[in-house]
């Protein structure tokens, strides 16, 4: 149906520095599986339509799938390479009393990764424009869970918010969920995707003097006006990783 899984053992990390948790597993077989895909993708359908288009008769299965991976002993990490040695961390944070989905990015020579989202009953985010979407999906760089465009752009798109999603992202969106899908309707699930954005809504991105591309989402690490937000250098940096400049 999809998706070139990876199973090397390098894309794997045994820790991720600054990030406690783990035993981490690298489980990147769960990407070829639809159902995988209705529990990553179920805080996206912020309405019953887009519920109902995305869940429609597995809805049990795919809460059932999703339960098992947020209360194991080993939390799932998927990770999508990017240009300059960067990448971004997927991570199923099974903690007993606190189960979420962490968004990461992370450099070898950065002493701690970036938590840029938090895909949980207290959503943090956005973290990724979608142009920003785009070039981690589409930048054909090896080492990842997945080489698919269309599976890495879907294993992201809880990240998204982004108020100036182009006309073409609709058709983007449904031909990755036609190819890892088997959901009835994919052309109107991924309009309704992207009308709603999931629990953060769209965000207003810009550039800002010193700090690179910036959002105003009030729950986003990568808005400078919020009080959590990080801190100018480190917003800089992850700028320019997000943007393909590879700043170190």
């Amino acid at each position: 149906m999809m998706a070139c899984v990876t199973n090397s053992a390098t894309t794997h990390p045994s820790r991720i520095p600054g990030y406690d948790g783990g035993p981490f597993t690298h489980r990147p077989e769960l990407l070829a599986q639809p159902l995988f895909w209705l529990g990553h993708l179920y805080s996206c359908a912020a309405e019953a339509e887009a519920e109902e288009l995305l869940l429609g008769a597995d809805e049990e299965a795919a809460a059932e799938g999703q339960r098992r991976l947020l209360e194991g002993d080993e939390w799932p990490v998927f990770t999508v390479p990017l240009r300059g040695g960067h990448r971004l961390y997927v991570v199923y944070r099974a903690a007993p009393d606190d189960p979420g989905v962490d968004y990461l990015l992370h450099h070898p020579h950065w002493e701690r990764a970036e938590l840029l989202a938090q895909d949980e009953g207290h959503f943090m985010g956005p973290a990724l424009s979608w142009p920003e979407l785009c070039a981690a999906a589409d930048n054909g760089l090896p080492g990842g869970s997945t080489s698919d465009p269309g599976a890495r752009l879907l294993l992201l798109l809880p990240a998204l918010g982004d108020e100036a999603v182009p006309d073409e992202a609709a058709g983007r969106v449904a031909a990755a969920l036609r190819a890892c899908t088997a959901v009835e309707a994919p052309e109107a699930l991924a309009a309704a995707l992207l009308d709603a954005q999931g629990p953060a809504g769209a965000a207003r991105w810009s550039t800002a003097g010193g700090v690179g591309r910036v959002s105003d989402g009030p729950y986003s690490y990568r808005n400078p006006d919020n009080h959590f937000a990080l801190p100018p250098a480190r917003l800089a940096r992850v700028s320019a990783a997000l943007d393909g400049v590879g700043s170190t």
